[in-house]
């Protein structure tokens, strides 16, 4: 959910240095019940509790969600990915030390693997969006990675948002870590996406003029009733209503912090080559929105283990293919930025050991949902669990990003 809590610190700016090399990161975080494994309404006292402990970095932000059941960090602003892994991990050894204390796990996916119910946070926003969407929002426990980048101002931020839809699956189908539905297996990759997208305006954005179209179609939405306010769209790529960046959430809430690096650098590629696109005159593809859906779907349905839609050329190809014509057309900007020897350890990861979905439904299928959530609270804190390697998906390193480090 893109609520943001009423009275949370306010945001901060982002001043780049350079348009396109800025980054920060919000993640999602579910709070489930150490002893029934199944979701708990803990947010208040865990955020009370994680905001008497040292900060992970002074510009951080901790603060609830929609449902009492979720937490979320931000990230400061950082320029390399080493520096944004320690804030990762640090936010996240902070959550999960609070929710520990107060009887409960800290867990990264995109929804809940058991079925289980938990109040909304109070606030007067929140309440509105109870009011106007009832059962929907009551239900509502997903959770994502949202990646900002800074960008000049937010003309160039919908030009660089019309530029990254035809993308946006690719990074969906590398994030793909909600394979669960309320503890049966739903034989989607992400059902995240299937869930979020019985809310109005939600998946691929449309493909928009100028920033004035843009919010003159935010606020026809809000006029009809169907958005609480401009601040809340659920397309999986947007102008920040707030930031001075564009904001991608295309990504299921990642099992790994190494994995929330992996999204960060390439959606930072991403915006960095439709930057240098932009400037040499050539535009954004005009994908049609049925291809958009359907390349979404297909995303969400096999993750990176099967066909993927290439909305540009309107065909069939498989999903690892596509991949892979997504690093070659970024390889530039991830040279750049120094990014590229991680990126690639990081897919390598990936085709070995699967994303975050396959790694829940091998967890689960041996053992049972159970298995799942414990496999999923030890990735979170960054210990691997009893008699595995750590994660079954060890974290590449980032001696490539800037500096030497690893996520756990």
């Amino acid at each position: 959910m893109t609520a943001q809590e009423e009275n949370a610190p306010p945001p901060r700016p982002a001043t780049a240095p350079e348009p396109g090399r800025t980054l920060g990161v919000e993640e999602e975080f579910l709070l489930v019940d150490a002893r029934t494994r199944r979701i708990a309404g803990l947010a208040g006292p865990v955020i009370e509790r994680a905001r008497r402990m040292p900060p992970p970095a002074p510009d951080a932000v901790l603060q609830r969600e929609l449902s009492a059941a979720q937490v979320e960090a931000a990230t400061g602003v950082a320029t390399d990915l080493p520096e944004l892994v320690r804030q990762l991990d640090g936010a996240r050894r902070t959550l999960a030390a609070a929710a520990r204390a107060e009887g409960g796990r800290l867990v990264s996916t995109g929804l809940p693997v058991l079925d289980g119910a938990a109040p909304l946070s109070g606030g007067e926003r929140y309440a509105a969006i109870a009011r106007l969407y009832e059962r929907q929002a009551a239900g509502y426990l997903a959770c994502g990675c949202h990646v900002h980048v800074g960008v000049p101002d937010r003309e160039t931020a919908v030009a660089v948002v019309n530029w990254l839809r035809p993308w946006l699956p690719v990074l969906l189908a590398l994030s793909a870590n909600s394979p669960w539905d309320r503890g049966r297996d739903s034989g989607y990759a992400s059902w995240r996406v299937m869930d979020q997208a019985r809310f109005p305006g939600s998946g691929i954005p449309p493909r928009f003029g100028s920033a004035a179209e843009h919010d003159a179609e935010v606020a026809r939405l809000v006029e009809c009733g169907v958005l609480v306010d401009p601040a809340m769209t659920f397309w999986l790529a947007r102008p920040s209503p707030h930031l001075p960046t564009v904001e991608v959430r295309a990504a299921d809430a990642l099992g790994t912090t190494w994995e929330t690096a992996l999204q960060a650098a390439l959606t930072r590629a991403l915006v960095a080559t439709a930057l240098t696109d932009l400037a040499a005159g050539r535009e954004a593809p005009a994908v049609p929105a049925q291809l958009a859906s359907a390349a979404l779907w297909t995303a969400a349905r096999f993750g990176l283990d099967g066909h993927a839609v290439d909305p540009v050329r309107e065909t069939r190809v498989p999903a690892r293919a596509l991949l892979g014509r997504l690093l070659a057309r970024l390889a530039p900007a991830l040279e750049a930025t120094g990014d590229l020897p991680f990126v690639r350890g990081a897919v390598r990861a990936l085709h070995l050991h699967g994303t975050g979905a396959v790694r829940q439904r091998r967890a689960g299928t041996v053992s049972g949902p159970t298995a799942a959530v414990d496999m999923l609270a030890a990735q979170t804190e960054g210990a691997p669990p009893p008699g595995r390697r750590a994660h079954d998906c060890p974290a590449p390193g980032l001696s490539g990003a800037g500096g030497e480090s690893r996520s756990p």
